[in-house]
């Protein structure tokens, strides 16, 4: 599986699962293309932050591709 805290992995348009702020203590998964690549950093611990086509923000935890 392709980890999605490394930010050399997310690519603008991937289709990813990620977790939004609010549903980070139930894992609650959000599905949808990325538009938008916030985190600048190389990598971080708990998922690359991004925003979905839809306006959602939060972190990739998962890479469909």
């Amino acid at each position: 599986m392709i980890d999605g805290r490394q930010r050399k992995n997310i690519k603008i348009g991937l289709f990813v699962e990620i977790v939004q702020k609010p549903h980070q203590r139930t894992g609650e998964l959000t599905e949808g293309k990325i538009k938008k690549i916030l985190t600048k950093s190389p990598n971080h611990p708990h998922g690359i932050k991004v925003q979905l086509e839809s306006g959602i923000v939060g972190r990739v935890k998962n890479i469909i591709e």
